[in-house]
């Protein structure tokens, strides 16, 4: 690179990763729209987090933009069409996190069947030579079913595996690759399964589709662990089936409005609830945070993009 590009830094970073892009970049912490305006048509690059994304207002205030690399694998928050009409490079670190976020899945779901947290607070709370706690469930030989069965949902299911539990999934086509069975209807995969875990992508397209008649479906021996986004769930419909007891239990990485989520799933005994953790291991951060700014490095040296969407 002959010149230092500015970039937009909508996100915070870890140090190490802000280091590089300020050893590569000239870079501006995105601090609103209005201070926004004195430097906007200098940006040529954002660096940006899955959750955040790019705003479509932020984006439309930058007419040099040229590339958008995401440190993490959603793009809901990016308009991707017009990214593609303005000839706009996107990016994400798809593949750094999918062994993390596949174990978060499976760890949800033994903490909610094996009530591990709420053992915890007994323990802790000095109730274990007072009285006896409810057994729990076994995972071995249950039902999983998986929605969405892309990179982070196959990895799932092979750790499934590892239990004895029996997988099907739901997705937009059938993988031809896989020999576990394709379910066209979520509907029926959740009546099907012991366990429903959401591995969709976020967007228009998956909002709500976890509605009442999905929990329902699941019914109240049911598990639903969400690692996807907290749009694909219908949060009133599920607040509902949780304190009704309509499912057994909640496992949740994801939640509409977050961090600021619904207070009410404090009160809840059947859900575990994580602040959108599944990838923060400092292994997989670091992977992360290196592959967003090897993706801008070299876009800015004329090379193709390392992990392009777009």
């Amino acid at each position: 690179m002959s010149s230092r590009p500015d970039i937009l830094a909508i996100d915070q970073f870890p140090p190490a990763i802000t280091e590089r892009l300020q050893s590569l970049f000239t870079v501006h912490p995105y601090k609103g729209i209005e201070p926004l305006a004195s430097y906007a048509d200098k940006i040529r690059g954002v660096a940006t987090g899955g959750g955040s994304g790019l705003p479509r207002p932020i984006m439309d205030a930058l007419p040099a933009l040229e590339v958008i690399s995401v440190n993490g694998v959603g793009t809901d928050q990016i308009d991707l069409e017009e990214a593609r009409q303005r000839k706009i490079g996107v990016a994400t670190t798809l593949g750094t996190l999918t062994d993390d976020v596949a174990d978060m899945a499976i760890a949800l779901m033994l903490a909610v069947m094996r009530e591990t947290v709420l053992n915890d607070r007994f323990v802790r709370g000095g109730q274990w030579s007072k009285q006896p706690l409810p057994l729990s469930r076994s995972i071995t030989r249950k039902r999983m079913g998986i929605a969405g069965f892309g990179q982070i949902g196959q990895a799932i299911a092979h750790r499934a595996a590892a239990f004895g539990m029996e997988v099907a999934y739901f997705n937009s086509r059938p993988r031809t690759e896989s020999t576990l069975r394709f379910e066209p209807d979520l509907k029926a995969l959740a009546e099907w399964s012991d366990v429903l875990v959401l591995a969709v992508s976020g967007g228009p397209r998956s909002a709500n589709m976890v509605d009442a008649d999905v929990l329902d479906a699941l019914g109240p021996n049911g598990v639903l662990v969400n690692i996807a986004r907290g749009s694909v769930v219908d949060e009133a419909a599920l607040l509902a089936a949780l304190k009704q007891k309509r499912i057994f239990g909640a496992g949740l990485d994801v939640f509409q409005n977050e961090p600021n989520i619904n207070s009410e799933f404090f009160t809840l005994d059947n859900a575990v609830l994580q602040a959108h953790q599944a990838s923060a291991t400092v292994e997989t951060r670091t992977l992360m945070g290196n592959l967003m700014v090897d993706n801008l490095k070299a876009h800015f040296e004329g090379k193709p993009l390392l992990t392009p969407i777009l």
